[in-house]
């Protein structure tokens, strides 16, 4: 009879890791479905503000829900802040958050805007090397198919059939050392992100502090840049920027982050950056849809690939675990 109970509890614990697993993937895609959402807020927000401006309003906006979070959950952080937890931390908040943003901006003020958006395809790859050599996370055997059609989806997301047009000497510019710096980051950021869940920290906590250490440093970027701060108009126009500054902070911003944690808390790294390709198909659908930027054949191809990849690996992870 004890035996029963064994095999049954194995079985519903196989049952749970396989839901969880399956879900994990979908709530990564979801989160990043959110940030494909983003432009909507932030091109209404330019007119007022600068990208920085927008940065820092933001994070000190998300400080009221970081600081109550790590309120209650501060004794949980007892004994693991480790030099090694604080560094990715601050890899997460600073690079991922701030430096890589700025990267990207000035890739693209700088340099051929194709090669810059080629050059960020290689994010993925970045993320499952440094999955590969820090967390030790060993590939399916279909794996390399799966990231051959999702980088396939994401060239035709950006390019459709057409060649990017450009040449070398565009690929050996400045902005390009850029493109793949801010690639780097953003794929580090993910495997990071691994790190810090696997050593028992809660994704709220996670989530929250990034934020918050990304303060002091966007704070330092934004003075030595001397923006200038130039709010005006009716009180219905700034009622409007103060309703468009929240929702690009709550929905966009925090909203994707818990949900991209929470996904992330049971996927594995090298799944969870092809989910996160979730942000450029709904970008660009939203894009069509919102500012009526027509798709081409390529793109809707592109868009029904990386979606694919993301049913794929559903089924492949149930099927591992079944």
């Amino acid at each position: 009879m004890a035996d029963v109970f064994k095999l049954e509890s194995n079985h519903t614990n196989l049952h749970s890791s396989r839901t969880s697993s399956i879900n994990g993937i979908w709530y990564v895609a979801l989160g990043a479905t959110l940030w494909g959402l983003d432009p909507l807020f932030r091109i209404l927000l330019l007119k007022s503000f600068t990208s920085l401006q927008i940065v820092f309003i933001e994070h000190l906006l998300l400080a009221c829900y970081a600081m109550p979070v790590l309120i209650r959950y501060h004794k949980t952080l007892t004994g693991k802040l480790t030099l090694a937890v604080v560094g990715a931390l601050l890899f997460i908040s600073w690079g991922g958050s701030a430096i890589a943003t700025i990267l990207f901006t000035e890739a693209f003020a700088h340099g051929n805007a194709n090669a810059v958006l080629l050059l960020q395809k290689l994010q993925p790859l970045f993320a499952i090397i440094l999955a590969r050599v820090l967390l030790k996370e060993t590939l399916p055997s279909k794996f390399f198919a799966y990231i051959f059609v999702a980088l396939l989806g994401t060239y035709l997301l950006t390019f459709g059939f057409a060649s990017p047009g450009m040449g070398l000497k565009d690929l050996g510019t400045i902005s390009c050392l850029f493109s793949i710096l801010a690639a780097l980051l953003w794929g580090g950021s993910t495997v990071m992100g691994k790190f810090l869940l696997q050593r028992n920290l809660d994704f709220p906590v996670v989530t929250s502090l990034r934020f918050l250490l990304a303060i002091p440093f966007v704070s330092v970027v934004l003075l030595v840049s001397g923006d200038v701060w130039q709010v005006s108009g009716s009180s219905g126009e700034l009622a409007l920027i103060a309703v468009n500054l929240l929702f690009q902070a709550f929905l966009p911003g925090l909203v994707s982050m818990l949900l991209y944690y929470k996904g992330l808390s049971s996927t594995k790294a090298f799944f969870a950056t092809l989910a996160e390709l979730a942000f450029p198909a709904v970008g660009v659908f939203m894009n069509w849809i919102v500012f009526d930027q027509k798709l081409t054949a390529g793109q809707l191809v592109g868009f029904a690939l990386i979606w694919l990849i993301l049913w794929l690996m559903t089924r492949s992870k149930g099927n591992a675990a079944a």
